[in-house]
């Protein structure tokens, strides 16, 4: 089953109030409450819970255990918590030590924009903690809204500037790059993950964690087409209140020409992964992949692989 395919845990109900506890009752209060949350995705979400033990076996080297599977589910959870409060701009609840700052700075200076790839390993939203040195930056986020939508309007409730400035990732790819080149002509920061490829979008299998599993081709393409320099970027959640946020410069601008598209693909899309898998085992329970990501059930039934072609489409 795809990650596309999976229901969100919980009603609407529920998400309010865990948000309303967060911002009213504080956050220890709210940490409290992670533990029911993570025992209940334990014992009743069976998918992302065989998810979990297959992703943390390939990380460790052996078969995971229950506690470990709690462990990476009450990580994520600590970072939804912690969602709310970054976005609603409260900084100040958190230690964010920031490593290749000087990296992103060079990036912006060029005046063109930067494309920030991100992923699904970690807190992007932790990257809010720049608007405390540099806040005049604009940072608008790829997003499908129409994925979760029941967290997305309540997120969207925390930060209606930010809302205002996101890029909807359901829309045609040809409107998606349009919106990140006129972001980009603004000298704005944009966010896109880069890891996660819907059903049936143009993807490449890379290495990663000793197996082939698909990457999407868009990232790439799109940052091709702008031509502006692009800058991983890494949140990594390190317990309490304590974030590390790494950044890396990828390229300062690439071009991917029509001869040979597919061979320079696969090395940048090959580069990329490194780098995540990198981070994914300095910070294993980051991870929030919780689906069969290297697509084994698919691989297994002899399903053919999705093949790559110059199709601009963001994921998110």
């Amino acid at each position: 089953m795809s990650w596309k395919q999976r229901p969100e845990g919980g009603g609407r109900f529920a998400l309010w109030l865990i948000r309303s506890i967060a911002l009213y009752g504080g956050r220890p209060l709210g940490r409290l409450l992670l533990y029911p949350i993570t025992l209940y995705f334990l014992l009743r979400r069976r998918p992302e819970r065989h998810a979990s033990r297959a992703y943390l076996s390939r990380v460790f080297g052996r078969p995971a255990r229950l506690s470990e599977v709690a462990r990476h589910i009450h990580t994520f959870a600590c970072t939804i918590l912690d969602r709310v409060f970054l976005l609603s701009g409260r900084f100040g609840r958190f230690e964010v030590e920031v490593h290749g700052l000087e990296v992103l700075h060079q990036a912006m200076e060029q005046g063109r924009g930067v494309l920030l790839l991100g992923s699904h390993h970690g807190s992007f939203e932790s990257l809010r903690a720049l608007s405390q040195t540099r806040p005049e930056v604009d940072v608008r986020v790829v997003l499908d809204k129409g994925q979760n939508p029941e967290i997305t309007q309540l997120l969207d409730a925390l930060n209606p500037q930010l809302a205002r400035g996101v890029i909807d990732a359901s829309q045609p790819g040809t409107s998606i790059v349009l919106a990140i080149g006129e972001a980009a002509a603004e000298g704005a920061l944009i966010g896109l993950l880069a890891d996660r490829a819907r059903p049936g979008e143009p993807s490449m299998d890379c290495e990663f964690l000793g197996s082939p599993a698909p990457f999407p081709t868009a990232p790439m393409l799109i940052a091709s087409s702008l031509h502006i320099p692009v800058v991983l970027c890494f949140g990594l959640y390190r317990g309490g209140r304590r974030y590390d946020l790494h950044f890396e410069l990828f390229s300062e601008g690439l071009r991917i020409p029509r001869a040979g598209r597919a061979a320079m693909l696969s090395s940048l899309l090959q580069r990329y992964a490194q780098r995540l898998e990198h981070h994914v085992r300095l910070a294993p329970y980051n991870w929030f992949n919780f689906y069969d990501f290297w697509q084994t059930d698919a691989r297994n039934a002899g399903s053919p692989a999705v093949p790559a072609e110059p199709v601009a489409r963001a994921g998110g």
